[in-house]
Formats: C-alpha cells, sequence, structure tokens
C-alpha cells in the first residue's frame, strides 16, 4: 500500500516494441526504509507511434506514464527516472514539433512537483525488463 506522505519515484523506459514504468517509493518498516515497487503499467507501441524517433518517443511516454500515474503523483513532488537524457530538456526547449509541443503542454502541471532524472541504460533495469 503505498504512504501517501512519502515521495513517490516513477522509472520509466520505452523502446520500439513497448512502453513500461514501475512506480516505486522507499517506505518505513519496522523503523528501517524500505524501497519497492507499488505497481507497474506498460503497454504496446501503436503502428503509427513506431515511426517516432527516439526523442519522440520517450516523451510521448513520459506523458502516458504520468497521465496513467496521475492519482499517485497529482499534487506531490517527485523524481521522475529515465534512461533518455533528452527528455530532461523538454520542459524548457523550444519546439516546432506538433507532437512534441502538444506533450510539452500536457505536462506543464507537473513542472513545480517533477524533477526529471537520467539514470544510465545499464543500470535502468526496473522498468527495463517489463517491455522487452
Amino acid at each position: 500500500m503505498p504512504d501517501w506522505k512519502l515521495p513517490f519515484k516513477p522509472y520509466i523506459d520505452a523502446c520500439g516494441e513497448g512502453l513500461g514504468a514501475a512506480l516505486h517509493q522507499t517506505q518505513i518498516i519496522n523503523e528501517k526504509p524500505v524501497a519497492g515497487p507499488l505497481c507497474f503499467i506498460l503497454r504496446q507501441i501503436k503502428p503509427t507511434e513506431a515511426r517516432y524517433g527516439a526523442s519522440q518517443m520517450e516523451c510521448l511516454f513520459l506523458v502516458w506514464a504520468l497521465e496513467k500515474l496521475h492519482y499517485y503523483l497529482d499534487g506531490k513532488v517527485f523524481d521522475i527516472i529515465t534512461d533518455f537524457n533528452a527528455v530532461k530538456s523538454l520542459l524548457n526547449m523550444k519546439i516546432t514539433n506538433r507532437h512534441m509541443l502538444r506533450w510539452q503542454i500536457a505536462i506543464q502541471e507537473y513542472r513545480g512537483n517533477m524533477t526529471i532524472v537520467h539514470k544510465s541504460g545499464n543500470i535502468h533495469e526496473n522498468a527495463d525488463g517489463l517491455r522487452r
């Protein structure tokens, strides 16, 4: 069960086949911090999405994961962990692509609460295994 007083940590990853996320939380159990998953979400890539480049795919997935995990993340301060460093710039970049612009607007409600953290792909196993 989630502890609503403690922060959540979503881990996200995307590839050519699917999107996966793991929502984690460090809880205090027997006076010791224990990190563990609360839920996993995944979905397949749609045929039109398969043509997206890596940046578009990861940004699409960020928006999708935030929508699916909104119940847990709304109004909370959280770090979202990704293995794709360019996602960090989505909040601030000047965008001409209409998909990216729409996604940038969609994540604005999390702007003050969300920090996007890069974690190298070879140690980013939480969500990685779900989509392979």
